[in-house]
């Protein structure tokens, strides 16, 4: 007998087929807690019920395959940044020496994440359009807007790993299958791959309805950083258009939430401003105006074993203060670590990197096991560096508006730096330091395979005792991940 497989995962009906109630508190942190199992029928009789679907397809999203942990670990450690401490196949070594086979557990969990959120926000926007939207009211077009939200998240985490970028046939290139249909049971396997531009365009698309739908705020700084607003909307379509190399778009979005002058802020909606100190923004459920959106955890609700940042990347410390840590990769010397441009001074430096063993380890995600450090997915410092690169690649100049936001990410860290249009002799020197700007700021929060990707570079090779990786060339196959072996087992219309 042949068997029958749901596109996304074998749980993914499972997950709708059962919908629960929970409290608002544990809504908060995007943890549902199942009261009462519903049908369909029933799923959406009640508003509190339509709101805790929303938490679930957040849960999904924060999963720790997925943006809860391992999609941003990915991200770091196939840049040049870090070294492997660990051989282990289990906990992205395959992704660090790019040597991903379409069978690799990585390729797919990943792969089967995505698509479980995605699945489930497209069985909530069916649902609401067959009925919730009349139960929901005025809240219904913000509701569809959050689930739309969280999608177009989840595809454009995809298009980083298993899809060609922009640049590469101008979007021509193959792309993903894009569901956008909730499945609830065998019989929906078969489907091709659109276009990387046809993805991006649904992604503009679910972006735009966000912006236009979603709460300017939600009401508590919690609910400001895990759950999207407005803002929240603007900076995800900065980042995309940014991968699309779409400067001028990115100039147009990144300006509705960065004031014209120093200080920088958001002048409406959730008012977004850089933190004086960098370190507040990674200390233990931080909920400062610099986070846009983070993936929170508690006691109760873990990443899940060998997810986690803090796992990954604190040194193993043993004794009575031993931390449950992985030890799995530290600070590469000829990575960003070791560039002169990085001050000795910078407080990205000296207080969240550590020395131990005779590695230099990254501290940014601090708490030790079970490492419930909130994982970042947007933050505000990003939207500036973004909106500065942009300016100086539109005006083809040492835009002055562009070295300002650059001095104010630099200067918030490291006081002994002021950028003046004088410092660059032309757009792409000032271009050149805004992306070591980034590199330095974003250490490990999973921007440096984005950045590689969309600037067409190649992965720089890197090296440890006795094994090497080679530079990976935009040519190279391993540039991007195969297709998981469990979606060509299904579809027979992938590639």
């Amino acid at each position: 007998m042949k068997k029958t497989r749901i596109h996304i995962s074998k749980l993914a009906a499972v997950f709708f087929a059962a919908y629960c109630l929970s409290s608002c508190t544990k809504d908060e942190y995007l943890n549902p807690t199942p009261q009462t199992s519903l049908s369909d029928a029933t799923a959406f009789d009640t508003k509190d019920r339509i709101v805790n679907q929303v938490a679930g397809i957040y849960s999904a999203f924060k999963s720790g395959q997925l943006q809860g942990g391992r999609y941003l670990i990915y991200n770091d450690v196939r840049g040049e940044n870090f070294l492997s401490n660990d051989g282990n196949r289990v906990t992205a070594r395959a992704a660090w020496e790019f040597s991903e086979t379409s069978g690799d557990n990585e390729v797919n969990n990943l792969w089967s994440s995505a698509y479980t959120t995605i699945n489930r926000a497209n069985l909530f926007l069916d649902g609401m359009a067959a009925k919730g939207d009349a139960v929901a009211g005025t809240d219904a077009p913000r509701l569809n807007a959050e689930a739309k939200f969280v999608r177009a998240a989840a595809y454009y985490s995809l298009l980083q790993f298993y899809a060609r970028p922009y640049w590469d046939g101008n979007g021509t290139k193959p792309g993903l299958p894009l569901r956008l249909v909730g499945i609830k049971g065998g019989g929906f396997n078969n489907l091709a791959r659109s276009t990387v531009d046809q993805v991006y365009t649904q992604i503009l698309s679910d972006l735009d309805f966000a912006e236009q739908n979603l709460a300017a705020t939600n009401g508590s700084a919690v609910l400001n950083v895990t759950h999207a607003h407005k803002n929240a909307a603007i900076a995800l379509k900065v980042r995309v258009y940014l991968s699309m190399r779409n400067y001028p778009a990115v100039v147009t979005e990144a300006n509705k939430i960065v004031s014209a002058n120093a200080p920088f802020t958001a002048t409406s909606g959730v008012a977004h401003a850089l933190q004086p100190d960098i370190t507040t923004v990674f200390a233990t459920g931080a909920t400062t105006t610099e986070s846009i959106l983070s993936m929170p955890f508690t006691t109760v609700d873990v990443p899940g074993t060998q997810n986690q940042l803090g796992f990954y990347y604190l040194p193993i410390i043993t004794g009575n203060n031993a931390n449950g840590a992985g030890g799995i990769f530290y600070l590469n010397p000829a990575g960003i670590w070791g560039d002169a441009n990085w001050g000795a001074a910078d407080v990205r430096r000296t207080a969240l990197t550590t020395l131990n063993g005779g590695f230099q380890w990254l501290t940014k995600y601090k708490n030790p096991g079970p490492f419930l450090d909130w994982a970042p997915v947007l933050r505000y410092s990003e939207t500036l560096l973004s909106l500065a690169e942009a300016l100086a690649r539109t005006t083809n100049s040492v835009d002055s508006r562009a070295v300002a936001l650059l001095s104010a990410v630099r200067h918030r860290s490291d006081a002994s730096v002021t950028y003046t249009t004088a410092d660059f002799a032309d757009a792409t020197a000032l271009v050149n330091a805004i992306l070591t700007e980034r590199n330095i700021e974003f250490l490990g929060e999973g921007i440096r395979s984005i950045d590689i990707l969309r600037l067409g570079l190649d992965f720089p090779a890197k090296s440890i005792p006795g094994f090497t990786v080679t530079a990976v060339t935009p040519s190279n196959p391993s540039y991007i991940w195969p297709t998981p072996s469990d979606e060509s087992r299904f579809n027979a219309l992938i590639d």
